[in-house]
């Protein structure tokens, strides 16, 4: 018997090198497949898909735009995922920021509250000797000094851009607010006094208006709030927004692509830089924010609850479900009557695939507009570059710059007599 079990435990003992070698194996082979599957490496670079409708114009952007229609290649080990792109974005904007320098402007408002925006002058002619003003505007709680707004502002500079960058109410540091409200997901005030002084300002100028996440909502509805708003402005860009805010609400409560992850962190930094104006908000006698409202929004986990017990009361809304219907632009979209880039990414994990139907449809029934999705980008990310490390420039970066530059030449070009309006423009 003793010989027996001395047998069994010899051949065990002379395979268990094996075994462990083959677990170490099944280890690494798992290992490599999550992180092929987290990376997304196996998804190939594709163009971006393009929806419009078959106009000179379109025909003639397309032909100028190569942007628009060659490959997106972002960083091989990294960029083809949408949460990393959107993590880099989030921590670091861009790589290698430049640091432009711009005039900041405080403008009254009629409640008591004070907008602010910065103001940079071209750093060269534009290609067209124009005077052109790209008015921008950030995403949510977002402002001038944020890494990707002055990456944008430079490379618009050098190519014969001045630019206006919107300060969102209530988001700059150190910045106290003159009235008891802040930016909401779809306020244009700050936005129509910034245009508004640049027109009077500089009253030669034509404006390109952009917007980027949340501030491409709050263009698009300034553009389609009232047609005069159009006036002298030769095009709109809007990235990475969601269009239809209470849809877009209702899908932050889902799990996938981890969107109840990002809703959580997005409204720890809303609760964060709300109460960083706790006294403004309750101190002043117009406010309609009181103790039991800031008690809410502390235990609030997501940014709809910010917006029932905070955000909608700034402007007196009755319910929730009023002041998205009143802050999207989904409802203001298709009277914006100028060209209109609407660029999306398919793996941004903030916005929902249903979402992008409404600009998808928007291009295929309304002559001004297209749509440019792409394959790979996350949220604001587009970083580009060959292995591992991105360049400065994004693919968002150029291809703005890339269309705006087209648009303009188109315009420059066009018989004077049919300047007058867009409405007469031949798309």
């Amino acid at each position: 018997m003793t010989t027996l079990e001395d047998g069994y435990f010899h051949a065990v003992g002379s395979e268990l090198p094996a075994m462990l070698d083959g677990m170490k194996l099944a280890a690494v082979a798992a290992a490599l497949y999550i992180i092929v599957r987290c990376l997304n490496l196996k998804s190939p670079t594709a163009s971006p898909q393009i929806v419009y409708q078959d106009t000179p114009l379109n025909r003639y952007l397309l032909k100028i735009c190569p942007m628009l229609s060659k490959e997106y290649i972002p960083p091989l080990l990294w960029g083809k995922s949408g949460h990393l792109q959107t993590a880099l974005y989030g921590k670091m904007g861009r790589v290698n920021t430049p640091t432009p320098c711009g005039v900041r402007k405080l403008l009254p408002m009629q409640d008591g509250a004070t907008a602010t925006f910065d103001l940079f002058e071209p750093r060269g002619d534009h290609s067209t000797g124009d005077d052109i003003t790209m008015v921008i505007c950030p995403g949510i709680g977002n402002h001038s000094e944020k890494n990707y707004i002055r990456t944008f502002v430079d490379h618009s500079q050098r190519q014969g851009y001045r630019c206006a960058v919107l300060n969102h109410l209530g988001a700059l540091p150190n910045m106290e607010l003159t009235s008891p409200r802040m930016f909401t997901c779809g306020c244009t005030w700050e936005f129509a006094a910034m245009v508004g002084h640049i027109k009077r300002a500089f009253p030669q100028t034509r404006l390109v208006v952009v917007g980027f996440s949340l501030g491409g909502n709050i263009v698009c509805k300034f553009l389609g709030e009232n047609r005069s708003n159009q006036d002298r402005v030769l095009c709109c860009v809007s990235v990475c927004q969601g269009y239809n805010a209470l849809r877009a609400q209702e899908t932050f409560f889902q799990w996938d692509q981890c969107r109840r992850f990002y809703n959580f962190v997005l409204a720890e930094k809303m609760k964060k830089l709300i109460l960083s104006h706790r006294s403004s908000l309750l101190d002043m006698s117009s406010s309609r924010i009181g103790d039991a409202d800031l008690s809410r929004l502390c235990a609030a986990t997501s940014l709809m609850q910010i917006d029932d017990s905070i955000m909608r009361k700034f402007h007196g809304y009755g319910s929730l479900k009023e002041y998205y219907e009143k802050e999207s632009c989904v409802h203001y979209i298709h009277k914006v009557s100028v060209p209109l880039l609407l660029v999306n990414s398919s793996d941004d994990p903030l916005i929902h695939q249903s979402l992008l139907a409404i600009p998808r449809t928007l291009a295929e029934k309304m002559p001004n507009v297209i749509f440019a999705l792409t394959q790979h980008g996350g949220h604001l990310g587009f970083f580009e570059g060959a292995v591992l490390f991105p360049q400065p420039l994004t693919w968002m970066d150029k291809v703005i710059v890339e269309y705006t530059d087209a648009i303009c030449h188109w315009e420059k070009n066009r018989p004077a007599c049919r300047r007058s309006g867009h409405q007469d423009m031949n798309f």
